[in-house]
C-alpha cells in the first residue's frame, strides 16, 4: 500500500503531515511512502532528508494518485478535484463546521478519515490524539505571544533600577492548551489564575501553579467526551458579568474555550475590555471567522481598544511552530495508520469504537453518526 504526504495549501500553514523520522517507521511495516517535492520545506524538512529516510520524492499529481494521502488540514477544491473513487483520505478535516466538504468527499467515493473526530476519551486513542498534540503547543505558543505583547516583565525582577512585579494572568479554559499555557507563563515567572466550568479541572489547574477561580453564578457545566457543556443564554450572562470582575485585577488574560463544531463561546465582553488597565494583554485562542472568546477579536490580528487593551486573535497556532508541530502531529497520523493497518492494508472495522469515530465518509456515503443528518441536507441557495 502506498502513503502520500502532500504540500498544504491553506494560507499561513507551514506544517507537513509525516516527518523524515516517521516515514522511516512506517516503511519499516511494510509501506511505500512518497513525498511531495517542497512538502516538509516551510517546516525546515528537505527533500534529501526524506529520500534518506526511504521516501521516494514525487510532483503532486503522483502523490495524489498514491492509496493513502495524508495531510494536516482540509484539501482544497483543486486538490479534491483529484481524488479518486476509493482512495483515503486523513487530515484534520473540521467536518463539523464543514459539511460542504464532507458532500463533497461522499460524492467523489473518498473514504476520509478525520483525525479532530477522534474519540479522545478511549485509552488506545492516546498516541493518535491530534487535538491534544496540537493544543500543547498552541498553549505554549499563546502565553509566549503574551509575554511578548505585554510591555512589562513576566517574573518578578529585583534590580539595582528597582523592583518590577511579577505579570498576573488569567487562563480561561483549563483544557490541553489552557494547562500548557498555565505552565508555560508559570515558567516566564508570572502569578497565574485559572477559571474552568467544569470544576473537575481545578486538580490538574493547580497541579501546574495556577489558583483555580470559582463563579458562584454558575454551576458546574461538564458536558460529554471531556468537553464543556454549552451554557444557556441566562447562565452564559451571569459568567460574563462575575468573570469581569476578576478579568480587571489581571494584566494578561489568555482564553482557549472552543466548542466543537459550534460558535466559541464569549468570555470577555466589551464591557470587561474597558475595565481593563492600558497595556493588558487578551490573547484568544478561540478567534475564528465564527467569533471568538474575546468581543472585536479578529483572527491572525492584533487590535488595540480606545482603552489600550490589546487583542490578539491567536488562531492557526501550532503552524508557527512547524518543526514541533509537524513532528508531533506525524506521530499521531503513524499511529493511527498501525492501528487501522492489517497485512499491508487498511481494516475499516464499523464495530470499532475508534474507528467509527473517525470515518466520516466510505463508499459514496456519510457514514459518521454525528455528520449524516447535518451533512445530507441541500445546501441553502446563496
Amino acid at each position: 500500500m502506498k502513503v502520500s504526504v502532500v504540500k498544504e495549501t491553506a494560507p499561513g500553514e507551514r506544517r507537513v503531515a509525516l516527518v523524515p523520522e516517521s516515514v522511516a517507521k512506517l516503511r519499516a511495516t511494510g509501506l511505500e511512502v512518497v513525498v511531495e517535492s517542497g512538502a516538509g520545506d516551510a517546516a525546515w524538512f528537505t527533500d534529501d532528508s526524506y529520500a534518506e529516510s526511504g521516501a521516494s520524492v514525487v510532483d503532486r499529481a503522483e502523490a495524489l494518485s498514491a492509496d493513502v494521502v495524508v495531510m494536516v488540514g482540509k484539501p482544497d477544491d483543486a486538490t479534491l478535484a483529484r481524488l479518486r473513487a476509493g482512495q483515503v483520505l486523513i487530515g484534520m478535516l473540521s467536518p463539523l463546521t464543514d459539511p460542504d466538504l464532507v458532500r463533497a468527499l461522499a460524492a467523489a467515493g473518498v473514504t476520509a478519515i478525520s483525525l479532530d473526530m477522534l474519540p479522545r476519551t478511549l485509552p488506545r486513542a492516546q498516541p493518535m490524539d491530534a487535538l491534544s498534540s496540537q493544543a500543547n503547543i498552541a498553549g505554549y505558543h499563546a502565553a509566549l505571544m503574551a509575554a511578548t505583547e505585554y510591555g512589562r516583565f513576566f517574573p518578578l525582577l529585583i534590580t539595582a533600577a528597582g523592583t518590577a512585579r511579577p505579570a498576573r494572568v488569567l487562563v480561561l479554559g483549563t483544557g490541553v492548551a489552557g494547562l500548557q499555557a498555565i505552565g508555560t507563563a508559570r515558567r516566564l515567572g508570572a502569578v497565574v489564575s485559572a477559571y474552568d466550568v467544569r470544576p473537575e479541572t481545578r486538580a490538574e489547574a493547580e497541579s501546574v501553579g495556577a489558583t483555580f477561580i470559582e463563579l458562584s453564578s454558575v454551576g458546574a457545566a461538564s458536558g460529554a467526551g471531556g468537553y464543556a457543556r454549552e451554557l444557556t443564554e441566562d447562565e452564559r450572562e451571569a459568567q460574563q458579568h462575575e468573570l469581569a470582575g476578576h478579568i480587571a485585577r489581571h494584566d494578561v488574560v489568555i482564553t482557549t474555550a472552543q466548542v466543537p463544531g459550534r460558535r466559541p463561546p464569549l468570555l470577555v465582553s466589551e464591557d470587561a475590555l474597558k475595565a481593563m488597565a492600558a497595556g493588558s494583554v487578551v490573547v484568544d485562542m478561540g478567534a475564528s471567522p465564527l467569533g471568538g472568546n474575546v468581543a472585536g477579536s479578529v483572527p491572525s490580528d492584533t487590535v488595540t481598544t480606545e482603552n489600550g487593551v490589546t487583542i490578539v486573535g491567536a488562531d492557526h497556532l501550532p503552524a508557527r511552530m512547524p518543526s514541533a508541530a509537524s513532528a508531533m502531529y506525524a506521530r499521531n497520523v503513524s499511529a493511527l495508520l498501525r492501528y487501522l493497518l492489517s497485512d499491508g492494508a487498511l481494516v475499516l472495522a464499523g464495530d470499532d469504537e475508534l474507528t467509527a469515530g473517525v470515518v466520516i465518509t466510505r463508499d459514496g456515503a456519510i457514514v459518521h453518526p454525528a455528520l449524516s443528518e447535518q451533512a445530507s441536507q441541500p445546501e441553502e441557495p446563496a
